[in-house]
């Protein structure tokens, strides 16, 4: 046993990766426990991380930019959405957009209405007008998660200061509405008095994002400014940032910018974004179980692996191997195992996450539907990447390899003399 004692670490490496290859049917079920768990938690890390990155980019491009600011007034009472409250107190919103792009990191600003309408001679009682910057906003976002495009589906966005505008497709099917058709509305101008507007329809959007498909009359913000009779001022003013990591120190700098009167909120102050980070935590919770159960088997089998062995344990000690060695050699042997499994576990994973990355699954099918007031995409794209991997993989070896610990201690308190009389 001298030679092993020379070898070190090496030797004693070198005869646990030979002995879980005395039996393959077992060394084939351990590795497969702890591949399937491995599987499941990048399977869970990769949809949870497709979720949650899919709704952030939702939250950025339709609710809050990386920063908007708001009056408080409105923010008091954004769920009417008003248009007589106007950011910075009615200043025009050239002179604030002009501040803003001074501030470093600031990408592009842009400013955005939305109101209530009551639509005239349709089956569709009631509608959002929104009106944007379409030219820039298009060239900065991509409104359609999926397809990653502006999201028209027919025809043209309405032209600037034109009398026209683009619905969504759900509304449209919903409306009986088409291209060049007129669609009479009734909406509340900042001054309280009722404005009736018959826009022609040409285009027709598709989003993904059911919210607007199912209810969104898209105008020119120009247009409706004047409509509304908002002068030359901005109901909300969304900021994007050049690196999302910087929407904090912009927003910190536009508080400054707008004082006390006005509202500023970061993208990731939404609720739905913190929801779903703090979802993670279960992730790693789940996952966590996971291994342990799986880990499980990889326990009995060592103990196991200790009772079918126990006279090679006594000939290892009588030949001059230390209890330390031993146990050694028997936890090596779990490690082995725990990393076969995981490896299998993350390549499998790897694969399925990858193909789901580029092929999107049904969102709306998989989940019943029902997320017309959330802000979730009707398609969602797993996330793959090396991170997630390598989380998976290491996760799935460390925890295996210390629920092994303990039963690997259990052969060194076998007796030499003993265990040759068996």
């Amino acid at each position: 046993m001298r030679r092993y004692r020379q070898g070190g670490a090496g030797a004693l490496i070198k005869i646990a990766y030979r002995n879980i290859w005395r039996n393959m049917r077992r060394t084939a079920l351990c590795i497969s426990a702890v591949g399937i768990a491995v599987f499941f938690i990048i399977v869970i890390q990769s949809l949870m991380g497709g979720m949650t990155g899919g709704i952030e980019k939702v939250v950025r491009v339709f609710d809050t930019g990386h920063v908007s600011v708001v009056s408080a007034d409105y923010e008091a009472e954004k769920e009417y959405m008003p248009v007589q409250y106007p950011v910075g107190n009615g200043r025009a919103y050239s002179d604030l957009a002009a501040e803003i792009e001074t501030i470093p990191g600031v990408k592009a600003v842009f400013p955005r209405i939305s109101a209530y309408a009551t639509l005239q001679d349709s089956t569709v009682k009631h509608a959002m007008l929104w009106g944007i910057d379409l030219e820039g906003e298009t060239a900065v976002n991509n409104f359609n998660m999926t397809t990653r495009n502006n999201g028209l589906l027919e025809g043209r966005y309405p032209g600037k200061d034109s009398n026209e505008c683009a619905i969504g497709s759900a509304l449209a099917a919903k409306a009986g509405l088409r291209i060049g058709d007129h669609i009479p509305l009734k909406t509340v101008s900042a001054q309280f008095s009722d404005k009736m507007w018959s826009p022609v329809i040409t285009g027709i959007f598709e989003f993904d994002y059911m919210k607007f498909d199912d209810g969104a009359i898209l105008a020119d913000f120009g247009r409706l400014q004047r409509l509304l009779v908002l002068g030359d001022a901005a109901q909300q003013i969304f900021v994007f940032a050049g690196k999302e990591t910087r929407s904090r120190a912009i927003a910190s700098e536009l508080r400054l910018l707008f004082g006390s009167g006005d509202v500023v909120r970061d993208w990731q102050d939404n609720y739905f974004v913190a929801l779903m980070r703090q979802s993670m935590a279960v992730l790693y919770l789940v996952g966590a179980v996971f291994l342990i159960v799986a880990s499980f088997l990889i326990v009995n089998t060592v103990v196991m692996i200790i009772h079918e062995r126990i006279k090679e344990i006594g000939m290892m000690g009588s030949l001059g191997m230390t209890r330390a060695e031993i146990v050694r050699v028997f936890f090596f042997e779990s490690v082995f195992l725990s990393i076969f499994g995981s490896l299998a576990g993350t390549i499998l994973g790897g694969i399925l996450s990858f193909v789901f990355s580029l092929f999107p699954l049904d969102f709306n099918a998989l989940m019943g539907g029902g997320f017309k007031e959330y802000p979730v995409s009707g398609t969602l794209f797993l996330e793959f990447g090396p991170g997630i991997l390598a989380t998976g993989f290491f996760f799935g070896v460390i925890i295996a390899s210390i629920c092994t610990l303990f039963p690997s201690l259990k052969s060194a308190f076998v007796e030499p003399v003993e265990a040759l009389r068996r």
